[in-house]
């Protein structure tokens, strides 16, 4: 089993920043592509930002130049720095992780408990 546990949400003005971590644990052999999503009210998850171990992070295009995605594969986290921040911003962040189980093949598909995040004056 595999927990993702999120930190970082908060209220914050527009223009302002906000940084946002998601730790996984439990047992898995290994962790590939690990990120975050956003969901709005009334609107679909969506991508914001993801990363496989060792290669550079894809972005939504409403969030590259302000939003910066860094993995720390020693500690199974990923960080979200999120700057400019803008009232379209606000939504529930959902932390992501496809992992490989201990035991058995495959990979299987892991979300956070979600965070909110809103951007207001």
């Amino acid at each position: 089993q595999v927990q993702l546990v999120e930190s970082g949400g908060g209220l914050v003005q527009p223009g302002g920043s906000l940084r946002l971590s998601c730790a996984a644990s439990g047992s898995f052999k290994r962790i590939g592509a690990m990120g975050w999503y956003r969901q709005a009210p009334g609107k679909q998850r969506e991508l914001v930002a993801t990363v496989s171990s060792g290669a550079s992070p894809n972005y939504a295009d409403s969030v590259k130049g302000r939003f910066t995605l860094s993995r720390d594969n020693a500690k199974n986290t990923v960080y979200l720095e999120m700057n400019s921040l803008k009232p379209e911003d606000t939504a529930v962040y959902y932390c992501n992780a496809i992992v490989a189980p201990l035991y058995g093949s495959g990979w299987f598909n892991y979300w956070g408990q979600g965070t909110q995040v809103t951007v207001s004056s």
